[in-house]
């Protein structure tokens, strides 16, 4: 995918284009790279998600709240949204940081998702960052529960799946990549009387399964 494809996914025309390319670049690849950029987006995505946890639940008190707000912005939910824009395609590494398989790991596209919107901010400002983060955000401020506050996804899944008397679901890891320093694991998450495999990916087993069952979670409560 192009530059262009990637804008006409974010919803933004970079009017200076070498912002997006900074944004995309590892540290491992030159010293023109995204650390700063995903300092700033790290704090303009603080500010526009706390804003619209405060505009939609008026009645939630301060620490409901920053534990929706942590939610949000946490690595997991950062590093799907990234996949959904297919930022790995994208990502400009090192030879290292190739062979290692980087362009998956979570981290580090949570961080190039946050220097993106680093760099919508510079090159448009606020509002444009605000209506970026908007666009990205819509599905997961629409499907978030306040009463899950808190609690992880597989304890929610578990929770669902005992309140309708369905068998626990099996965690199976499925691969593991990379040189043991950064390995990337690979989990499904099934539920065989409901006929439901999800899949997982994390810099853990946990984390893995954590995205899996969140995965299985929002299936099963989209439908419910």
């Amino acid at each position: 995918m192009s530059q262009t494809g990637l804008e006409r996914l974010l919803g933004h025309d970079f009017t200076n284009g070498q912002l997006l390319t900074q944004a995309l670049t590892h540290r491992s690849h030159s010293a023109r790279n995204n650390e700063r950029l995903e300092f700033l987006g790290d704090g303009v995505l603080n500010c526009i998600i706390a804003n619209q946890l405060f505009q939609r639940f008026s009645k939630l008190p301060e620490g409901d709240l920053s534990r929706l707000r942590a939610h949000l912005v946490k690595e997991p939910t950062l590093c799907e949204i990234a996949q959904r824009l297919q930022l790995g395609d994208m990502l400009k590494l090192g030879e290292g940081e190739l062979k290692s398989g980087g362009w998956r790991r979570p981290s580090v596209l949570a961080d190039a998702l946050e220097a993106i919107i680093g760099a919508v901010f510079l090159d448009a400002g606020f509002i444009a960052a605000e209506a970026l983060v908007v666009r990205l955000y819509t599905p997961l401020l629409e499907a978030i529960d306040p009463k899950s506050i808190g609690k992880d996804a597989k304890s929610l899944l578990q929770e669902y799946l005992q309140g309708r008397k369905i068998p626990l679901p099996e965690y199976t890891v499925t691969a593991t990549e990379g040189e043991a320093h950064c390995q990337l694991f690979k989990v499904d998450c099934t539920i065989p009387k409901l006929k439901l495999v999800t899949h997982g990916e994390g810099s853990s087993r946990r984390a893995a399964e954590q995205q899996a069952a969140e995965r299985a979670y929002q299936q099963l409560t989209a439908t419910s």
